[in-house]
Formats: C-alpha cells, sequence, structure tokens
C-alpha cells in the first residue's frame, strides 16, 4: 500500500457499471443521486447508461472519463474492473470497486455497505495501491499487428486447435527454452490469482515486482512456473507450423501465426486502486480461497 500524506479531491467522479444487470442499474442510480446530493459532478459511462437506463446525468465515453473524472467507481465484478482498467490506464484515474456478487479480488466493497464505504473514501480514509500492467504486442515480418494491455495476464494459446502448440521463449535476449504446451500464461502479480492460479501457479503478493510465466499443461512434466523480474522483456516466437491465439486479460484476442513473434514487457501505466479502510489482501486471500474453513459437519 502506499502513503497518502496528500489526498485526493474528487470533484468529479465516473460511473461504470456491468452491462444488462438489474442489480447494477439499481445500485448506479442511488449512487449517483447520493454523490449529486453531496455536491459532486456525476459522469455515467456511455455503455453503462445505455444498459441501464440512467437518466438526468451526464454522459460520457472512457476516454472522456480519462481526461475529466478524478475517481472512477466501478459496480460489478472483477471482468469490469478489468475492462474499466486497460482501458483507460494512461489517464491513472484511481478506481474504486463496489462487488455485486461474490467477494472480488479487486471489486472489494461490499454492495451491502456500498454508501458508507463510499463516504469512507470520499473523505479522505482510504489506501491507495498502484498495480502493475504489461503491454503485449505482436510482431510479424518486423512489423506491428497487434498491441494491448493487460492487468491480470497475457495469455498465448492453441486457440481452437486440438492438440499443443511449440514456441520459444527468451526473456532479456537470453533463451529460456522450448516449449510444446497448451500455452503459456504471462502474469502480473494482480494476474497471479486468475487464471495462472488454476494452472497452479504461484501466487504473488501485488507488491512483489514480479512478472509470472506458468505453462498451461507443458508436455514435459519438468516445465515449472517461473517468476521474472518485472523489468524483463519477455519474447516468445511461435514455432511453424502452428497457429495460436494471445488474449489480453480473456477480453482482447489476436490470432498469430508461425513465426510471429509475441513481445511482453512492463506497462509505462500502472492502474491505481483504492481500498476503503479495513481492506486486507490477505483477509481477501482467505475469503476468496476458503482458507481456514472451519471442518464441514456432515
Amino acid at each position: 500500500m502506499e502513503s497518502n500524506a496528500h489526498r485526493r479531491e474528487f470533484r468529479t467522479i465516473a460511473l461504470i457499471g456491468k452491462y444488462q444487470s438489474r442489480d447494477v442499474a439499481e445500485a448506479l442510480s442511488t449512487l449517483a443521486d447520493f454523490l449529486r446530493e453531496r455536491g459532486h459532478t456525476v459522469l455515467i459511462e456511455q455503455g453503462t447508461a445505455g444498459a441501464t437506463g440512467t437518466a438526468g446525468y451526464q454522459v460520457a465515453s472512457l476516454d472522456e472519463i480519462g481526461s475529466r473524472a478524478d475517481l472512477a467507481i466501478v459496480l460489478g465484478g472483477d471482468g469490469t474492473m478489468l475492462n474499466t482498467a486497460r482501458r483507460i490506464a494512461g489517464h491513472e484515474v484511481p478506481l474504486l470497486g463496489v462487488n455485486q456478487g461474490r467477494l472480488g479480488f479487486m471489486t472489494d466493497i461490499p454492495r451491502g455497505h456500498m454508501l458508507e464505504k463510499v463516504v469512507d473514501v470520499l473523505e479522505g480514509r482510504y489506501e491507495e495501491e498502484g498495480r502493475l500492467m504489461l503491454d503485449a504486442e505482436v510482431l510479424r515480418c518486423g512489423e506491428r499487428v497487434f498491441r494491448n494491455a493487460a492487468l491480470n495476464d497475457v495469455v498465448l494459446n492453441k486457440g481452437d486447435l486440438g492438440r499443443m502448440i511449440e514456441f520459444q521463449v527468451r526473456v532479456d535476449g537470453e533463451y529460456l527454452y522450448n516449449l510444446r504446451s497448451d500455452g503459456l500464461i504471462v502474469c502480473t502479480p494482480t494476474g497471479s490469482t486468475a487464471y495462472a492460479l488454476s494452472a497452479n501457479g504461484p501466487i504473488l503478493h501485488p507488491s512483489v515486482p514480479g512478472i509470472g510465466m506458468v505453462p498451461l499443461c507443458p508436455h514435459a512434466l519438468s516445465n515449472r512456473p517461473i517468476t521474472v523480474g518485472d523489468g524483463c522483456v519477455i519474447e516468445i516466437t511461435l514455432v511453424r507450423p502452428h497457429d495460436a491465439r494471445v488474449h489480453c486479460d480473456g477480453q482482447a484476442r489476436f490470432d498469430v501465426h508461425g513465426g510471429d513473434i509475441l513481445h511482453i514487457t512492463r506497462s509505462q501505466h500502472r492502474v491505481i486502486l483504492l481500498h476503503p479502510p479495513g481492506y486486507s489482501y490477505f483477509h481477501m486471500l482467505r475469503e476468496k480461497l476458503h482458507w481456514s474453513d472451519a471442518p464441514k459437519k456432515h
């Protein structure tokens, strides 16, 4: 967590919600009215406004939110947060997450305590946390044909194929291995508790300056996950004649062909998350992963 010696002022607040969700629409309307009564300027993301039927508030694109908002409150789940974070990361607008269902890894305010927790943040009672992001680009015959960012992970996988793919991995120009597998997950500490965790990757605390590399169903059982420094350049070359697919946070994708090179580096941008009082990463892990549960009675 970062020190908050200089508290932010939140005059203009953007609301971004999961589309086509009645629960989100109700919570968003309640929160928008509450914020306006407190004297804040409220922006509703245009897709959210269209899907939730919110009226009477300024509608703004994500680019406009990035340039105008002092704070963006995301109502939904981690998927909504990922999409928002990736698209406005260049503006470094702080994000606050309200979870509409199960406990989220990033949307940590439960809906039932939404207003009181938002008030805490607006009045300066919060912890600020910076999360690293990844930049991914695909080079084909020396030309860039795809570029995107990821907060969770960049995944190279076999796509629709029913067989393994083969690719060569280099870190900072040094040969690491040729891997035959279903693919490779390259994750941030934030993404270490997502897809990478289900592939037996390590959990990285958000403060760890590292990037995880987790093989997907490797042909050789000796291929294990490895964590490298967050300043490393990871280069993945798909071996001909294989085809594959690149995914960024499971939301942006691109088909790659034999000979294509996937470059992954730490992004110059970061995501700023705000947490209300009482937030604990370890408590979140215990809750989400059901650690220390009492034995079930039969």
